[in-house]
C-alpha cells in the first residue's frame, strides 16, 4: 500500500470506462484530510472543506478518482522515499529510487493502476519520478494551473502537472486540468540541444539518437549561469519553506530531514532571498532569449540512471530540472530507448537496462500545447525505430 495514502471505492461499485485518476496527497479534496505524507501534518489536520481549484475539471468530467498518492514528506526530497508512510516501489527496478516527490503518482501510473496522476513540480517532482519509473510527466508553466488548495512547498515555484504512460495520456491529463486544452497543430522543427557538465555519455547519446530519428533540425545552444540558477533555486525553496511551515520545526513527529531543511530555511536572510529573486529574473530572461532562437530545448531529464535506495546520497537529482522551475517554463519528460544510440551500440546493461533514459523537452512559457505535439512526434519516431 506504499503507493497510496488513501484509496476510494469505484463509482457505483464498478470500474467502468471512466478515466482513472490519482491525486497526490498535497492537493485538497473536499471531505478528505490532506497529509502531505507527513505524520506531523496528518495528526493536526482536519478534512478539507473544498476541493483544490485544479480538481474542478476532473470533477466535471466524471473521472474516477482512485485515491490520494504517497510522496516524500512535505514534497521536500526528489528521492521519493518516506520512512513513515512507506516508499513506493519502482516497478521497473525495485532496488532503485522511485523519484520524488510525486513518487506515488508515478508508480500508480507505471503499474497501470490509473490512467492519469496529478503531481506537483517545484524542482523536478513530476519529471524525476516519471523518469525513474519510465513514464511521461509534464511540468506546467508556473501559474497556468491554479494552486489554490495545494499544499505549498515554495509558492513562487510550485506547479501542478499530469503524469501518464504516454504523451496521449498526458494530453488527457491536461484536458482534465484545463478543459478545452488542444495539442498544437504542428510540433517544433528547430530544437536547441543543451549540454550540461556531469551528464553520463549514455544519456546524452540516447537524446541525440532520438532527436535524429525524429528528424528535428538541431542547433547546439548554451545557457550561461546554470550553477547560479541552481543556487538561487535552493535559496528560494528553503526561504519559502521556512515562511510557509516554520511552525512545524519543533514537532517530534517531523522527520529529521525535513526539520533540517526547515532550519536551513530559517537561516535564509532577507538580503539573500532578494538576491536569489534578482538572479531568477536574469535567468528567466536568458531562458526566454534562448527560446526565441529555437522552438524548444532538449536535454536529458537526469544525469544518469536512477540510483539505488541505498546509495542516493549526493546524487544530483535536480541538476537538470530545477533551473526550468526557476525560469517558470514548461518541460516534458518522456522515456526514450535505452539500447539504440547514434552508433547503434548498447547504452545500458544489467538493472540499468530496464530504466530507459528520459528526454526532457523545454518550451516557452505557455507552450504546453507545443511540447505535447512534439512529444507525440518523438513517440512515433521511437515506434518506427522499434519496428525496424
Amino acid at each position: 500500500m506504499t503507493t497510496w495514502i488513501r484509496r476510494f471505492p469505484p463509482p457505483d461499485g464498478t470500474a467502468d470506462d471512466r478515466v482513472r485518476v490519482a491525486v497526490k496527497d498535497v492537493i485538497d479534496m473536499a471531505g478528505v484530510v490532506t497529509t502531505a505524507a507527513s505524520a506531523a501534518v496528518r495528526d493536526a489536520a482536519t478534512p478539507a472543506l473544498v476541493d483544490a481549484e485544479c480538481l474542478a475539471g476532473i470533477r466535471a468530467s466524471g473521472a474516477y478518482l482512485v485515491g490520494k498518492t504517497n510522496l516524500t514528506e512535505l514534497c521536500l526530497s526528489p528521492v521519493g522515499d518516506n520512512a513513515v508512510f512507506g516508499t513506493p516501489v519502482n516497478p521497473l527496478s525495485p532496488d532503485r529510487i522511485p523519484g520524488g516527490s510525486s513518487s506515488g503518482s508515478a508508480v500508480a501510473v507505471a503499474t497501470g493502476e490509473v490512467d492519469v496522476a496529478l503531481g506537483t513540480d517545484t524542482g523536478g517532482s513530476v519529471r524525476l519520478p516519471a523518469a525513474c519509473c519510465g513514464v511521461v510527466g509534464l511540468k506546467t508553466t508556473w501559474g497556468r494551473v491554479p494552486t489554490a488548495g495545494v499544499w505549498p512547498l515554495a509558492q513562487s515555484l510550485d506547479t501542478v502537472g499530469p503524469i501518464a504512460r504516454d504523451v496521449t495520456g498526458v494530453v488527457t491529463g491536461m484536458r482534465l486540468l484545463e478543459p478545452g486544452f488542444v495539442v498544437a497543430a504542428a510540433p517544433v522543427q528547430r530544437i536547441g540541444r543543451l549540454r550540461i557538465a556531469g551528464v553520463e555519455s549514455a544519456m546524452e547519446e540516447a537524446v541525440d539518437a532520438v532527436l535524429d530519428a525524429a528528424g528535428f533540425t538541431v542547433r547546439e545552444v548554451r545557457l550561461d549561469g546554470w550553477e547560479a540558477s541552481i543556487d538561487a533555486f535552493v535559496t528560494i525553496v528553503l526561504g519559502e519553506l521556512w515562511h510557509n511551515h516554520h511552525r512545524l520545526v519543533d514537532l517530534e513527529s517531523l522527520s529529521p530531514f525535513v526539520s533540517g531543511g526547515l532550519r536551513s530555511g530559517g537561516e535564509v536572510g532577507v538580503a539573500a532571498l532578494a538576491e536569489a529573486m534578482s538572479v531568477r529574473q536574469v535567468w528567466r530572461a536568458k531562458v526566454s532569449a534562448a527560446l526565441s532562437e529555437v522552438e524548444a530545448l532538449a536535454l536529458p531529464t537526469m544525469v544518469a540512471p536512477p540510483p539505488t535506495l541505498t546509495d542516493f546520497v549526493g546524487f544530483p537529482l535536480t541538476a537538470l530540472t530545477a533551473p526550468f522551475n526557476l525560469a517558470g517554463v514548461p518541460a516534458l519528460a518522456m522515456p526514450i530507448t535505452a539500447t539504440a544510440t547514434a552508433t547503434g551500440s548498447a547504452t545500458a546493461t544489467g538493472s540499468d537496462a530496464v530504466v530507459p533514459p528520459s528526454l526532457q523537452l523545454v518550451g516557452p512559457a505557455g507552450g504546453e500545447e507545443l511540447l505535447c505535439a512534439t512529444g507525440l512526434l518523438v513517440e512515433r519516431a521511437l515506434a518506427r525505430s522499434a519496428s525496424e
